[in-house]
């Protein structure tokens, strides 16, 4: 009996790893099952899909052996379109008509966008190269075509494109604002005034400051906010524009019916003028007095030391009132504002989004106009050609931009402002005088 229990917790021992190594080989034994199973799954579901790919490549084949060709970018594939045509067949002209850019800067654009555009595979699919994603969201902005005909041109689902657009908005405001939107310098400074005074005749000015409206789609909200003085739904923007014709600050997303002067007086450029911001560190001088330089707007906006506007002209015969130095300034001053009419223009022409009516979201909006005004500044940086026809169909398309002539409330005009324009009619009179002499 001793023996029996000294036996027992040894037996008690045995049996327990006996049962436990009995476990752990059916565990095993599941597990390695478990696996093989996983893998016959992956083995079926990846000939399926080689299969899958194998048949469309052939339908594909077939129905372009019996298709009439007449343009080779315009019947073959869409994955070949992109593919083989674009990237290898596209002549300098096709990227100009379709991307509005040059091929050299089309890649410097996609190289600037790679930290925010990159995408990487998944399990489930390849990720969309990073230069078809921007030939995606260009296509977009030059044409302004719906979602659906991109879809099809370039093999890709609506939503697809809908994100590439938002996305490279987003992307290009983020990492190309500080290059080409941005507070000019000195030297800037010196370079547009000399533009302004040898191109339009008004002298110690260095930008011209207008307005933007684009077309949209009728808000859910505020829809009556939105109607500008020309009686369409839009969104309306600020923009000022240096004399090589760049845009130096963009105000977005404002509903179309706004004061422009409440845009500009709530602005950070009301903040950095008044300060001094747009003249250099030695103050020019100008008919022998040392003067900061100033801005040209429309009669809607304040008077301001620097920033003139033309004086008001009556109905009627009123208008005979005006002195022979007020019409001289008056004439120089919107034939300077002429240079902000042919730059959004330009803009519109280019970027055809900003010429139609835009179907986008309220959110979206205000990020492709400053997207636009950002390409419109690299491509006229980079030097590429801006085609004369494109004006034509902009103009075509596109809806009247509202005309301001007076304010919607009363001026707050800047008291020594009437100085700074009276030093202005002085200048042409003697300029008027001089040449009658000579």
């Amino acid at each position: 009996m001793e023996e029996d229990e000294q036996l027992r917790p040894v037996m008690f021992l045995l049996t327990y790893l006996l049962l436990k190594r009995r476990r752990d080989l059916n565990d095993a034994n599941a597990q390695r099952r478990s696996e093989a199973q996983r893998r016959v799954r992956l083995r079926q579901h990846f000939i399926q899909r080689q299969r899958r790919i194998l048949m469309m490549m052939l339908a594909g084949s077939m129905r372009s052996n019996v298709r009439i060709r007449t343009r080779p970018w315009t019947t073959t594939r869409s994955t070949d379109w992109w593919e083989r045509v674009v990237m290898t067949e596209f002549q300098p002209s096709d990227w100009l008509d379709k991307f509005r850019m040059s091929r050299e800067t089309f890649f410097y654009l996609c190289e600037k966008l790679r930290p925010r555009l990159t995408r990487q595979d998944t399990s489930f699919r390849l990720a969309l190269p990073l230069e078809k994603r921007v030939a995606v969201a260009l296509w977009r902005l030059a044409s302004n075509i719906e979602y659906r005909t991109i879809s099809n041109l370039f093999g890709v689902g609506k939503s697809t494109v809908c994100r590439c657009v938002r996305d490279m908005c987003h992307a290009i405001v983020a990492l190309l604002s500080s290059v080409y939107l941005r507070p000019p310098s000195d030297q800037e400074l010196v370079d547009s005034a000399e533009l302004f005074s040898s191109d339009w005749g008004f002298p110690h000015c260095v930008a011209a400051i207008g307005t933007l409206h684009i077309a949209i789609l009728t808000p859910s909200n505020n829809a009556s906010d939105y109607a500008n003085p020309a009686g369409w739904l839009s969104v309306m923007s600020q923009v000022v524009v240096s004399g090589r014709g760049l845009f130096w600050d963009v105000c977005a997303s404002f509903p179309g019916g706004t004061d422009p002067a409440e845009i500009l007086q709530n602005s950070s450029l009301w903040a950095t003028a008044a300060e001094g911001g747009l003249t250099p560190t030695l103050t020019p001088a100008f008919m022998g007095k040392p003067l900061r330089y100033v801005l040209v707007g429309e009669p809607c906006y304040p008077l301001q030391s620097w920033l003139m506007k033309a004086y008001p002209e009556g109905k009627g015969r009123s208008h005979l009132k005006r002195t022979e130095a007020e019409q001289l300034f008056n004439a120089r001053l919107n034939g300077a504002l002429r240079l902000t009419q042919e730059v959004l223009l330009r803009l519109r022409a280019r970027w055809q989004c900003l010429s139609k009516r835009n179907d986008c979201g309220l959110d979206v909006v205000p990020t492709m106009i400053l997207a636009c005004c950002i390409l419109h500044n690299m491509c006229e940086s980079h030097g590429d050609t801006f085609k004369a026809e494109w004006q034509e169909e902009g103009t075509e398309a596109e809806s009247p931009q509202p005309v301001y002539k007076q304010p919607h409330t009363p001026s707050v005009d800047q008291s020594n402002a009437e100085a700074v324009r009276r030093l202005y009619c002085d200048f042409y009179l003697q300029q008027q005088d001089y040449e009658r002499l000579n």
